[in-house]
């Protein structure tokens, strides 16, 4: 018997009632069990008269037979009631119907033949059953996914699965794809001929409001009833009738509320193109008009191809709707809406917003829109190609969120006055005008002198665009901002922090990530820590998300490799990563928040011994910070690099001017920028030939304190080479080994803030001995300053703000506990 859809080995019973929508397969279920029995049977076809049934039954009554009766739903009354009456009587039957029975004659007569005997529930078949189905249809050998591929389109149901079954052993389905797919084949409309016949007999007597109904119903939309009761132009009751009396017509399958796939096909291929589209913009309509999500609209609407005008109004809007925060999935909504025949002037502004997240390049000539909206885009452009003097013009006149972008450009080119300026602005707009990111954004572009001061509006500014994404293509993220003035202060790990979130909250699209990213392993290498730098820039699942880079990430990633081949003396790698970057700084795009990275570029240039093109880039870094007021750390900052290249030409006269000038600037700066300037003079009395040991070792221990650890490693280890001594030399070298002790890991590292280097894993082990700093460095060969040194950088790669914090941190360490 057949149960759950499974096609077995019919059963003799000579008494059954088969129960099953059209297409179900009842009439074959019939032909098994009759062709089971040891017994005559005798067919009756209803509806039939009174005086042939009788002749029927009566011959069945004298020959012993069994009487069969097929779709005994379209019978009458009396012959329901005289089948009855020979059941009763002891005659044999097995009769098949619908599942529903709306005839108390009808309902007598089921009970009767079920009392006697057993009912045979025929629901969809799976995929035995249609596997059953298929090789019967002449399909040889029939794999799986062709099996479960009639299935589904089927419904199960047998009649249509047969269609399907037959049309794909013939060829004229398979042909839809080079696999044969059969769900491909329907939903392109290459539906049998038998089954499309079959279709039309049953949609031919239905209403017309039923048939309106199935028109909209084989959209298979996942939409209520009462969208569909809208766009055919019925009531909510009319549709539920309808869904019933498709599925005893077996169009719908039996447990489901959709058409069977296949037969929704057959119906829209039968539809003229006129009718289609009609329909097409009824459903559009009622979609918008019902106030279902708009994104959720657009889907329903795209997945049934529909393609008028409406329609591209919805998929116009699930695209403005996505563009800030899913800017890909943005550009597909506004391709389906220029499709399906939108303007391409009416979408370019949202896709120019939505491309420009993701980094491809843009063409504003000739995209027009809302002047605000614009004016951004062509900020963000501008900002991505390092142009922040031209992002600052195109905002100069900004209001609201305008405005605050506006602050960190005209900071960003050294225009302190006019950043505030903005940053006023954008706070006088009325509430809700000016999010919240930015407004912290531009309070901390107006405290451009201190950048101590700049951080904490800068983490606010993150966390509240993790918060709430500002809905403006942003020229750069808070988070990045906020890591680069964090690395200008030596607060590596607030930097970290912003970029991993940054990262984790998406803020800004595509283009920002990689930015993030980017940043990230720059960041990390500055800090010494060159393989989990190195594992940043490892391929990600999307390596054709780097297709792109912007002008200014080509820089940044210039500056990183360069960094990179400088601190492992690579002259090769650091002579190719000039020669990437060499034309794009003759550009001169250059501002305040890039200083560090410049300062990688511009030592490598002069180790190459090609300051031609380096030197006009730091006469404009010293126009911006004349131009800012000559705050003390970017004035220490420019002095730096200043330095550095003197260092790097073993410049010792020009090194000794610098020097002083930094020194005293230094005074008036943070922690890094007094280690910077107290290392500037240490460097000047090394190229003369003086070195002070103790100086040198102390100068560079502050240096590694501040996250410039290879700085420090190579005063140290030039020091070392210009004395004479052998003994302080051989101290010096090992204090330069203990600064520049590699970290070890590699891809599998990614992510992670703490890693310890061997060394530090050493002196771990030492600190959870309670081991005294003297002692741990008289074991190791090191002074206790170096060790002091050490234990710092650990507690910030661990993220450990206690001794607490930080013993438990090395005891959970890989290698630090045996």
């Amino acid at each position: 018997m057949q149960t759950h859809g499974q096609m077995t080995t019919p059963g003799a019973d000579a008494t059954t009632v088969v129960v099953g929508v059209d297409g179900a397969g009842r009439s074959r279920r019939l032909r098994d069990l009759a062709a089971a029995l040891d017994r005559p049977v005798r067919w009756v076809t209803l509806p039939s008269s009174d005086a042939d049934l009788d002749l029927v039954l009566t011959d069945a009554r004298a020959a012993g037979a069994v009487v069969i009766v097929d779709d005994a739903h379209h019978g009458q009354p009396s012959s329901w009631r005289a089948l009855a009456a020979a059941a009763r009587a002891g005659q044999a039957m097995l009769i098949a119907r619908r599942p529903v029975v709306r005839a108390v004659e009808l309902a007598d007569l089921d009970q009767v033949v079920a009392a006697a005997g057993t009912v045979d529930q025929l629901g969809p078949l799976d995929a035995a059953g249609v596997a059953a189905v298929v090789t019967e249809a002449g399909v040889t050998e029939p794999d799986e996914d062709t099996i479960e591929e009639i299935r589904t389109a089927s419904g199960g149901m047998a009649a249509v699965a047969a269609s399907l079954a037959t049309a794909t052993s013939r060829g004229s389905v398979a042909t839809a794809t080079s696999r044969g797919s059969v769900a491909t084949a329907t939903s392109r409309g290459l539906v049998p001929a038998a089954l499309r016949a079959r279709v039309q007999r049953r949609l031919a007597g239905l209403p017309a409001d039923s048939a309106a109904v199935t028109q909209v119903l084989a959209l298979l939309l996942d939409v209520p009833d009462s969208v569909v009761a809208r766009a055919a132009g019925v009531t909510v009751a009319t549709v539920a009738d309808t869904s019933n009396v498709l599925q005893e017509r077996g169009m719908i399958a039996p447990g489901s509320a959709s058409l069977i796939p296949a037969v929704a096909a057959a119906i829209r291929t039968d539809l003229p193109v006129v009718v289609r589209r009609q329909l097409h913009d009824r459903v559009a309509t009622a979609l918008l008009d019902s106030g279902t999500d708009p994104l959720l609209a657009a889907v329903q609407l795209r997945r049934a191809r529909v393609r008028t005008p409406t329609a591209a109004v919805a998929y116009a809007g699930a695209a403005d709707h996505l563009r800030f925060r899913d800017p890909d999935a943005a550009v597909s909504w506004y391709d389906a809406a220029v499709e399906a025949g939108a303007q391409p002037a009416a979408v370019d502004l949202g896709r120019a917003e939505a491309a420009t997240q993701l980094g491809t390049p843009v063409d504003l000539t000739d995209v027009s829109g809302e002047p605000a909206r614009l004016a951004i885009v062509v900020a963000a452009i501008a900002a991505q190609q390092g142009r922040w003097d031209r992002a600052a013009e195109a905002l100069a006149d900004a209001d609201g969120p305008g405005a605050a972008l506006a602050a960190v450009a005209w900071a960003a080119t050294g225009h302190p006055e006019r950043a505030g300026d903005a940053a006023r602005r954008a706070r006088t707009e009325p509430s809700g005008g000016t999010p919240e990111a930015l407004a912290r954004l531009a309070e901390a572009a107006a405290g451009l002198a201190e950048p101590e001061a700049m951080l904490p509006l800068l983490i606010e500014s993150a966390e509240a665009a993790q918060r709430t994404p500002p809905d403006v293509v942003l020229p750069d993220s808070p988070h990045a901002l906020g890591a680069l003035v964090a690395g200008l202060t030596g607060d590596v790990s607030t930097a970290e922090r912003l970029l991993l979130a940054g990262l984790a909250a998406g803020v800004g699209g595509p283009v920002t990530a990689r930015r993030h990213q980017l940043l990230l392993a720059f960041t990390r290498m500055r800090a010494g820590r060159y393989d989990t730098a190195a594992a940043e820039l490892a391929p990600g699942p999307d390596p054709t998300a780097w297709d792109h880079p912007t002008a200014r990430d080509q820089l940044l990633a210039a500056a990183l490799a360069a960094g990179m081949a400088r601190r492992s003396g690579d002259v090769a790698r650091m002579r190719e990563a000039w020669n990437g970057v060499e034309t794009q700084l003759a550009r001169r795009a250059v501002d305040l928040f890039a200083i560090e990275v410049l300062e990688e570029l511009v030592v490598t240039a002069a180790r190459l011994r090609r300051m031609v093109r380096a030197r006009p880039v730091m006469d404009v870094l010293d126009d911006l910070v004349a131009r800012a007021g000559d705050p003390p750390t970017w004035v220490v900052a420019v002095g730096w690099i200043r330095v550095q290249v003197a260092v790097a030409l073993e410049d010792a006269a020009t090194a000794a001017t610098l020097a002083g000038e930094l020194a005293t600037a230094a005074t008036l700066a943070g922690p890094r920028q007094r280690a910077q300037g107290a290392a500037a003079l240490a460097w000047a009395d090394v190229l003369a030939g003086k070195v002070d040991v103790d100086r040198v070792c102390s100068v560079a221990g502050d240096l590694a304190t501040n996250q410039l650890p290879w700085d420090a490693s190579r005063l140290v280890g030039q020091a070392a080479i210009r004395t004479t001594d052998a003994t302080a030399a051989r101290r010096l070298l090992e204090h330069a080994r203990g600064l520049s002790a590699v970290e070890v890991g590699g891809g599998e590292q990614r992510g992670r803030v703490g890693v310890l280097s061997e060394r530090e894993i050493a002196v771990g082990r030492m600190v959870l001995e309670g081991r005294t700093q003297r002692e741990i460095g008289s074991q190791l060969y090191l002074s206790p300053k170096t060790v002091e040194h050490h234990v710092a950088r650990m507690r910030t790669k661990l993220d450990a703000s206690s001794r607490a914090e930080f013993l438990a941190a090395l005891r959970e360490h890989p290698g630090v506990v045996d």
